[in-house]
């Protein structure tokens, strides 16, 4: 049994003064809950990561922190997006003496009743606990779905990924500590984990309608999450792209031959629509293979420029061990 850790429980936050301060109050009855039950030790925090919030986040953040100090936070220069917030906030509370740190959404969707369950799994020798959801019953339609399909092709692709996991996760200090080894600037921590390969297991939970407010999680950055995580642990669209030109050829090879029999037998149809199918087909082929050519070549290029992943323009104070 390892002794009561020094926790951070840290919410990364862009544009949530709408919810942030019920959030906070319902973070704190649970993190008292756990103080008293002597889970975690009397130096644990809740970090808030304000990701270049355009509203009142910073604000709201800086005066809970002057109101109780079991409060803290870190405000990013700029927008760095979902997976750089939640980075910083992890490799922020180790950088404080954490000893581990959970991470979840600063709207609290994500059960917080079910932080206990993470740390008992981390008091029994786990390096990092899944948060796991029990249902999509929540989602709407579209987004169930497409992440039944998204995590299909990542399987399809070779890709480790824990089925319905979540960024509510608890990751001990050597865990963050393995995941700020991966240089590249384009994360995809739920890839990342768990090809660490430390001790692990899952807890469930349950997934609440949102309280207030509305999600900052648009299609364009569930697009970006998905795209990253293939483009950073498989190129078998590349390959897909090298099969797709054998088809092709394939094809055209059979075509030319049918049109020589054609020819030879004194069959002459016109050939405007052949002509005209086979060059659209042939160039969205073109297209497509060069845009996922391209998409690597750019990741690519992003990564050899090794620029920083994020700046800390403002915290609410530094406590060192």
């Amino acid at each position: 049994m390892r002794k009561p850790a020094k926790l951070f429980i840290v919410l990364p936050c862009y544009n949530e003064e709408e919810i942030l301060e019920q959030s906070a109050r319902t973070v704190l009855e649970k993190y008292r809950e756990l103080l008293a039950e002597k889970k975690i030790g009397k130096k644990s925090r809740i970090l808030f990561v304000d990701d270049g919030s355009k509203d009142r986040t910073w604000e709201i953040i800086s005066a809970l922190h002057e109101e109780d100090p079991v409060f803290c936070g870190i405000r990013l220069s700029r927008n760095k997006g979902h997976q750089i917030a939640i980075y910083a906030g992890m490799d922020y509370a180790v950088s404080q003496g954490a000893h581990c740190v959970v991470t979840i959404d600063a709207d609290l969707q994500q059960d917080i009743d079910a932080l206990p369950r993470f740390l008992e799994k981390y008091y029994e020798g786990c390096d990092v606990v899944y948060g796991v959801r029990d249902s999509r019953d929540t989602d709407r339609f579209f987004k169930r779905t497409s992440a039944t399909i998204y995590y299909k092709i990542m399987r399809l692709l070779g890709c480790d990924l824990i089925e319905q996991s979540a960024d509510y996760r608890l990751l001990s200090d050597r865990a963050v500590k393995a995941l700020s080894s991966y240089k590249e600037s384009n994360l995809f921590i739920r890839g990342l984990v768990p090809e660490m390969g430390f001790q692990s297991d899952t807890v469930f939970f349950h997934v609440k309608e949102r309280e207030a407010g509305s999600s900052k999680y648009t299609l364009k950055k569930m697009l970006k999450l998905a795209i990253d995580g293939i483009t950073s642990f498989s190129i078998q669209p590349i390959r897909w792209v090298i099969l797709l030109g054998i088809l092709v050829f394939v094809i055209s090879v059979v075509m030319m031959i049918l049109t020589l029999v054609d020819h030879v037998r004194g069959v002459t149809v016109p050939g405007w629509s052949t002509l005209t199918i086979s060059i659209w087909f042939l160039g969205s082929v073109q297209l497509l293979s060069l845009g996922i050519i391209g998409e690597y070549v750019g990741r690519t290029y992003m990564e050899a420029k090794s620029r920083p992943r994020y700046f800390i323009s403002d915290e609410t104070g530094e406590e060192h061990d």
